[in-house]
């Protein structure tokens, strides 16, 4: 399968487009602004998400406004299950739209690409997270347990 390539939108000042690994360092003033939590020197390094937006199941999207990152949203798949991740949005645009469009923007594009069930993890702690994938139709699933097996913490 190979990846699609999009012309970026324009939507109310901003333009939701594919992102570009150099602009890694605006990526991770983006998360820190909006206080997402991120490991940057685990998965989240530079080198991890270079060789992960080449792959034809990653969807890497960014809001980008007069030159500035202001949101993301990253999507992945197995062939058969989609992943969204990293919804970030500064909160200067909270409460716009924008981390709305930018979930519909990868969940259209995991539907494109024959993807029936697309999933969220979100940390208990992170209430506003959880009331938002509610409003957008997303299930909780209290039964199931999340269990990782990892190389070292810090990824």
């Amino acid at each position: 399968m190979t990846k699609a390539k999009k012309i970026p939108k324009r939507r109310s000042g901003f333009v939701i487009r594919e992102f570009r690994i150099v602009e890694y360092d605006a990526l991770i003033e983006l998360w820190n602004g909006a206080g997402l939590p991120h490991k940057p020197r685990g998965r989240d390094t530079k080198k991890n998400i270079s060789s992960e937006i080449h792959h034809a199941n990653a969807i890497f999207l960014v809001a980008e406004k007069e030159g500035t990152l202001i949101g993301s949203a990253f999507g992945t798949h197995d062939g058969r299950k989609g992943w969204i991740n990293r919804v970030a949005v500064l909160p200067e645009y909270r409460r716009s739209g924008l981390a709305t469009q930018l979930v519909r923007e990868v969940e259209k594009r995991l539907t494109d690409a024959g993807i029936d069930i697309i999933a969220c993890l979100i940390e208990e702690w992170n209430k506003e997270s959880v009331t938002f994938f509610e409003r957008l139709g997303y299930k909780r699933h209290n039964d199931i347990s999340y269990f990782t097996k990892r190389r070292y913490p810090d990824i």
